[in-house]
């Protein structure tokens, strides 16, 4: 219904704040994933049909029953989601800077 709009919140928090975060910790390949997720979600909700071109523009607010499960569904699938492709980033990030490439060893791969 709705958990991509968690995922385009830390979007939005990651393009924001992109220039105060150290070069070391690739802060672009999280914005990619995060903005890779929030496109291929909204792309499934327009599929079926959970947004819509007029208002509300999502279908889960049209009532408040609905409301109350669009919240839900943001709670426990898009924060979730969120923590994962982060966790995902955190890993990548951590063995890029422990194991960083030198210049003999791609030397060596490439004679």
């Amino acid at each position: 219904m709705a958990c991509f709009i968690v995922a385009a919140a830390v979007g939005v928090a990651t393009v924001v704040f992109r220039h105060k975060v150290p070069e070391k910790y690739h802060i672009e390949w999280l914005n990619l994933m995060i903005w890779g997720s929030v496109l291929a979600l909204l792309v499934e909700h327009i599929w079926h049909g959970e947004i819509v071109p007029w208002f509300p523009f999502l279908t889960a607010m049209s009532s408040s029953g609905d409301t109350v499960a669009m919240l839900h569904e943001m709670a426990y699938i898009g924060i979730p989601m969120v923590l994962t492709v982060t966790a995902i980033w955190g890993a990548m990030v951590y063995f890029v800077n422990k194991w960083p490439q030198s210049t003999t060893a791609t030397a060596d791969i490439a004679a």
